[in-house]
């Protein structure tokens, strides 16, 4: 029996969780069947490094519409590595910058034939699935406009439902 597929909705959240590490793991795989040390969490923040040029922790986690601590932990992490530095912002001393290091663009160009290749899978399995992608935006969509958090707290009878004592405790 499928777990997850047996709950439907109700776990969306672990669905999505093993669906990506599916993914991740896969991928993951190539990675290694090429020799290329390489961490999935890196991809958002060097594609956009390499596609838009230096950028703050802020400004990644705002344009991947991660949580700034997701981009810090892959900032620390792509530093040990030797793949970006950080600077001072030249307009502003107290952010720090992210750029690519020499090691991080021959990186990065070494990977591009494995992306595009990742593309192409991707919009293969999204039209298999059925538009996935597309399927995904009205899902995120929905989401922008009333969280998860938000539709379950409003209009529901979740807080009269819920027993305010813990088990086993009277009075």
């Amino acid at each position: 029996m499928d777990y997850t597929r047996s709950c439907g909705g109700a776990a969306i959240g672990a669905r999505l969780r093993r669906l990506s590490e599916s993914i991740d793991g896969d991928t993951m795989r190539a990675y290694a069947a090429l020799g290329v040390q390489f961490e999935q969490r890196w991809f958002g923040v060097l594609n956009q490094l390499a596609l838009n040029g230096p950028a703050t922790v802020g400004e990644l986690a705002s344009t991947l519409r991660i949580t700034h601590v997701s981009v810090s932990q892959t900032r620390n992490s792509l530093e040990k590595a030797g793949i970006v530095v950080s600077e001072a912002d030249p307009s502003d001393a107290r952010r720090r910058r992210l750029m690519l290091t020499d090691a991080g663009l021959a990186l990065i160009e070494r990977l591009q034939p494995l992306w595009r290749t990742c593309e192409k899978v991707a919009l293969e399995l999204t039209a298999e699935a059925g538009d996935l992608m597309a399927a995904l935006d009205r899902l995120d969509d929905a989401l922008t406009r009333r969280t998860m958090f938000e539709r379950l707290m409003s209009g529901t009878t979740l807080l009269d439902d819920l027993d305010p004592t813990p088990q086993g405790r009277t009075g």
